[in-house]
């Protein structure tokens, strides 16, 4: 049996960037015009759209390239226009990381983004808006579509593997908390640091014992495997399962992507090396997505609290949004820098209004076929929280 231990340098070892980068477009290019999923989901509650005024700017978006690459940010657009034939699009979609960086230097209407935007992308939108006057309010967050099942690149799912000999079959979000993560003295909520969610060691969960297995398993160590920090995987982690704290098990394992491995020269991911190391590891634990399992790993159920519900991970879990560690595809938009007003750009916010109308989503499984559509209800919550931003 092999276990991987901390300090094997298999995870940490150098890669010319230059050939990562290389290798990640090759892999990203053959999925882009792929349709993963042809089953049709009923977008009949979803609203049509109707415009509630008549476009003639230029908007310029900056943020995620993944829309672009698949058609469906063209078929977005070409709809819209079809609306709006006084406006215009000036697009730099190149990653989600210039996303918020093109809001704040003010050549961005609107930020598209393939993960939640980080603190210190939020911490910067929040210090230039009160150096052009405002009360220092962060862009407005309005999410557009459900991340993917199990596309790489698609913002995925993520689950929580064990290998196959683990009796566990469940687990949940104060378990994953104690497993993976450590004590801390508070987390964040939004850009404040909230003392309420520390909790002290005795909440850490370092053996299989501690969620109830006996025998062979009650001193066996739990092996924790996951991304390197530098990762957005992480963050989004952090954010839903361990209170925005950065607090992460001492003894984790972490992996970076790698090259040379593969005759079509595409990368071996992170993900598929913390797979790996479950597999070898009876004792051992990850989280990534689910297209990386092997026959010797195994997802676990897992539920927000210990009440339950417990959901599979499974390609209608994911749409209908009851899967807990679904991803989102995001949109931001800023506000006005004006003191005690708390309103975005009419004109763009119609784009995002557009967005979240039927055709819109039913573009998302005609064209991209990786992303999947809003429900009928997330989708009037998420317009009710834009309508509620946009002066009439």
């Amino acid at each position: 049996m092999t276990v991987w231990k901390a300090g094997d340098r298999s995870s940490t070892q150098l890669r010319d960037p230059i050939q990562l980068r290389q290798s990640q477009i090759r892999g990203v290019t053959n999925r882009a015009h792929k349709r993963f999923y042809t089953q049709k989901f009923d977008l009949s509650g979803i609203a049509p759209y109707r415009p509630a005024r008549q476009v003639t700017k230029k908007l310029r978006q900056w943020g995620v390239h993944y829309p672009r690459l698949s058609g469906l940010m063209s078929a977005w657009e070409a709809e819209f226009l079809r609306h709006h034939p006084r406006a215009s699009f000036d697009d730099r979609l190149a990653s989600s990381a210039v996303a918020v960086p093109g809001l704040i230097a003010g050549v961005a209407d609107l930020a598209p983004i393939g993960r939640q935007a980080l603190w210190t992308e939020l911490k910067g939108a929040e210090t230039q808006d009160v150096f052009l006057g405002g009360d220092g309010t962060v862009p407005l967050e309005i999410t557009v579509c459900t991340g993917s099942f199990n596309v790489s690149g698609w913002t995925y799912a993520l689950a929580v593997f064990v290998n196959a000999a683990n009796p566990i079959s469940r687990l949940t979000f104060d378990q994953l908390d104690g497993i993976f993560g450590a004590e801390r003295s508070g987390g964040w909520k939004g850009l404040a640091w909230d003392p309420t969610l520390a909790r002290g060691p005795e909440g850490n969960l370092r053996r299989w014992g501690q969620l109830g297995l006996g025998g062979e398993w009650e001193n066996a160590p739990i092996n924790v495997y996951a991304y390197n920090l530098s990762f957005h995987f992480p963050d989004e982690f952090d954010k839903k399962v361990l209170m925005n704290s950065q607090k992460w098990n001492e003894r984790m394992v972490t992996f970076a992507n790698r090259t040379g491995d593969k005759a079509d020269g595409t990368m071996t991911v992170a993900g598929e090396q913390m797979i790996a190391a479950v597999d070898a590891d009876p004792f051992g634990i990850t989280y990534t997505g689910i297209l990386y399992r092997t026959e010797r790993t195994k997802p676990v159920a897992l539920a927000r609290s210990p009440e339950g519900p417990f959901v599979e991970l499974t390609l209608e879990t994911v749409q209908d949004r009851s899967y807990p560690l679904t991803r989102d595809i995001y949109y931001y938009i800023p506000f006005k820098p004006e003191k005690g007003r708390r309103e975005v750009d009419p004109e763009a916010a119609e784009f995002l209004r557009f967005l979240l109308c039927r055709e819109a989503q039913e573009a998302i499984q005609e064209v991209d076929g990786k992303y999947l559509p809003l429900t009928a209800g997330e989708a009037a919550r998420q317009r009710a929280i834009l309508e509620g931003h946009i002066l009439v």
